[in-house]
């Protein structure tokens, strides 16, 4: 390019025979030259257009079962740490590609969710922008978050039908998060990394995963994913926007006997990292760090020697062990982070009939298979081994053909037949529909959610997802995924781009965009343990997967688009709830909302507990979104500064019952003295709402009597 420019200024030259022409043209060239190439570094510097958010999605507090243990008996009594939606969006600046990343802390997301996102989305014109196509949300599985949130009825009876406020303030909650990352969006980078992490998670169904080939398991190091990956969002100045991490574990360290809404370890770890960057949950623009939920099928955090064993507050301590064990694993791969992903952007999505999928026998090894309607086995009942129900006459690992249909001494069959007398459960009563026993041999059928009427129990008609982020394909799975499900897909998923001439790394966002229980190998199946019992659409369920992944990695190789498919049911219309809302709220006759029931002591030490109780109002009628029912508040100055939110590790929010019958209630403010607290006045204020008889909600606060922290 110098050249011609150089053979034009020569020919000027000749003709107007002037060096000083000569000379000023050849310094416009250069320095336009210099312009160019510093503009081009600063385009390598500059990847991708970035933004990151995050918003409250905490639901209701009080007197709700949570989703995730399935017991009626854990109906929520407040708050251990709030839950949260956390955006990460990546735009190409070539090609205005883009796709939205979000983490959030629940057990489950729904379609129901992702649905109203998508809506609410395009209701405040961001619609074709951010679409069903091109966003991913993963929930990280706490299993201590209200719960009634889902369209599919076998996800709702343990919360007595659908708790529509709970959805609301979900789907706003993420729709803030998004337009926050998307208001957020400035030039920058992301670095990536990959490490293994110890001493976190176990194999808790080693029986079933070591059913699977030897020489297959022999590839392998450990029985169990311990890869972390993480990625820095960085913009052009090299100021860390944001941390996306993905690592399998179940957020069971709270067990079923906790009642305070928890995000568990992987909210924990969120939480601790964003307190290391000074993170302001209420500011638009903030640092914002996620730990993702990975192939968590058959990952556990609790370990034999440090089980809970069903103990709130052993199971305290050991959320905050395993979260701030992620934390740290994270937070030294992001800090060591050299790579950078560079390249194009693309996303894929469809919807998929899983009732049934034919499925090639390059896949199955075993000639052309299917799918079929999704049910669930008897090991379904007796839950996972590290957080077993108390049901009586189920265990993991019951299977045909000792448990038969029609069977004599099959004595679950028999008490089976009572769910005919139970109105809907009649319907998805496995022991009427002897087909659907060979079909899904050799699990024998608890549930058949697929034969409810009008709609099935869970859903058929599911979506698939996969997102490419330079040299990493991120692959979006409705299903919690066990551990060599997890590697199979992996493998094929980068086997198939390595075939075309380019190296991926294949990450697995599991419980992603809809819920359809598990995923276990056609191996892991055959034991018919809770993980395979669970695994709804039978024994092929997971060559079904790889064979459509397959699908959706070519049409991104040979940038072709997918069909939608058929889109599953909206059931917005059709949900019932028979929980009782809040009728109304009262107190004693000689106290009133706020007032202190029991005081604070006049002095503590540091690493002491402070603890108060106020007379209170239902804290279900304002969930205070972006607010906070506590506050430790500290003198400075004359002027009460609040240094502690019921967001934070040292607080807990407890609300309790005080008469059904008065309506009233008591709420329970614990603030754990860190050791680095400043010595001086403190008090706690408590933020509340009462709803009167004519429906009215009125606003109230509280106050504790001044103490001194020593």
């Amino acid at each position: 390019m110098k050249c011609v420019f150089l053979t034009l200024i020569s020919c000027i030259a000749k003709l107007m025979r002037n060096k000083l022409v000569v000379f000023m043209c050849l310094l416009l060239i250069f320095s336009t030259l210099s312009f160019t190439s510093q503009v081009t570094l600063e385009k390598n510097n500059d990847e991708y257009i970035l933004g990151v958010g995050q918003a409250d999605i905490t639901g209701p507090s009080a007197e709700i079962v949570m989703m995730g243990y399935a017991d009626s008996k854990q109906s929520n009594r407040g708050i251990h740490l709030r839950q949260r939606a956390r955006t990460f969006i990546i735009k190409h600046p070539q090609t205005s590609t883009s796709v939205v990343y979000v983490n959030v802390d629940l057990g489950m997301c729904f379609q129901s969710i992702k649905n109203g996102v998508v809506n609410k989305l395009a209701d405040k014109g961001h619609g074709k922008l951010y679409h069903d196509k091109n966003i991913m949300i993963n929930a990280t599985h706490t299993h201590n978050g209200p719960g009634g949130y889902s369209h599919y009825g076998l996800y709702n009876v343990s919360t007595k039908g659908h708790i529509k406020e709970n959805l609301d303030g979900i789907i706003e909650g993420i729709t803030t998060s998004i337009i926050k990352a998307h208001n957020n969006l400035e030039t920058g980078y992301i670095e990536y990394s990959k490490g293994i992490v110890l001493g976190i998670n176990k194999n808790r169904s080693l029986e079933a995963y070591n059913n699977n080939p030897k020489e297959e398991r022999e590839k392998y190091k450990y029985d169990i994913d311990k890869n972390m990956y993480v990625m820095n969002f960085r913009n052009s100045s090299g100021k860390l926007l944001g941390v996306l991490n993905w690592f399998a574990v179940h957020p069971t360290s709270m067990t079923v006997k906790n009642l305070l809404i928890s995000s568990d370890n992987k909210g924990t770890a969120s939480y601790l990292f964003e307190k290391s960057m000074n993170t302001d949950y209420s500011k638009d623009k903030t640092f914002v760090c996620a730990f993702a939920q990975s192939n968590c099928g058959d990952a556990s955090p609790n370990h034999s020697e440090q089980d809970p064993k069903n103990i709130p507050d052993k199971g305290l301590a050991r959320t905050y062990e395993i979260g701030k064990m992620q934390y740290e694993a994270a937070k030294k791969l992001s800090d060591n982070a050299t790579d950078r992903l560079s390249g194009d952007l693309a996303f894929r999505h469809t919807y998929l009939d899983f009732s049934n999928i034919i499925v090639d026998k390059k896949y199955t090894g075993k000639g052309t298979k299917r799918t079929y309607g999704g049910c669930m086995g008897y090991s379904f009942a007796p839950g996972a081994e590290d957080n077993p129900t108390d049901l009586p006459l189920f265990y993991e690992g019951m299977k045909q053909p000792e448990y038969s249909l029609n069977d004599a001494d099959n004595y679950i069959e028999k008490v089976q037949r009572l769910l005919n007398f139970v109105p809907k459960f009649k319907e998805i009563n496995g022991a009427k529909y002897p087909k659907l026993w060979k079909e899904h041999y050799p699990k024998p059928i608890l549930f058949a959610t697929c034969k409810a009427t009008p709609d099935a129990w869970t859903p058929q008609i599911i979506p698939i997802q996969l997102f490419t982020i330079g040299n990493v394909a991120i692959a979006g799975i409705p299903a919690e995924v066990t551990t060599m499900s997890a590697r199979r897909l992996k493998t094929r998923i980068e086997d198939i781009f390595k075939e075309s001439g380019k190296e991926y790394t294949a990450i697995i966002s599991g419980l992603s965009n809809s819920y359809t229980s598990y995923l276990a190998t056609p191996e892991e199946y055959d034991k018919q343990h809770y993980e395979g019992a669970s695994t709804q659409f039978g024994k092929w369920t997971l060559p079904a997967y790889i064979q459509e992944f397959d699908k959706l990695a070519l049409t991104i190789i040979n940038d072709i688009d997918i069909t939608t498919g058929l889109l599953p049911p909206d059931l917005t219309d059709k949900q019932v709830c028979f929980e009782t809302p809040v009728i109304y709220d009262n107190t004693l006759a000689w106290d009133d909302f706020g007032d202190v029931e029991r005081d604070v002591k006049n002095s503590y030490n540091k690493g002491e507990t402070v603890k108060v109780e106020f007379w209170s109002g239902h804290p279900n009628n304002d969930f205070r979104h972006g607010g906070s029912f506590l506050e430790v508040q500290y003198k400075l100055g004359g002027k009460w500064i609040t240094v502690a939110y019921d967001w934070d590790i040292e607080t807990r929010y407890e609300w309790k019952r005080h008469s059904v019958i008065l309506g009233t209630s008591i709420s329970k403010v614990i603030w754990e003295i860190p050791k680095d607290a400043l010595s001086g006045k403190y008090r706690i204020k408590h933020n509340g709402a009462y709803k009167k008889i004519t429906g009215k909600i009125i606003q109230y606060h509280g106050y504790s009597r001044e103490f001194i922290v020593k």
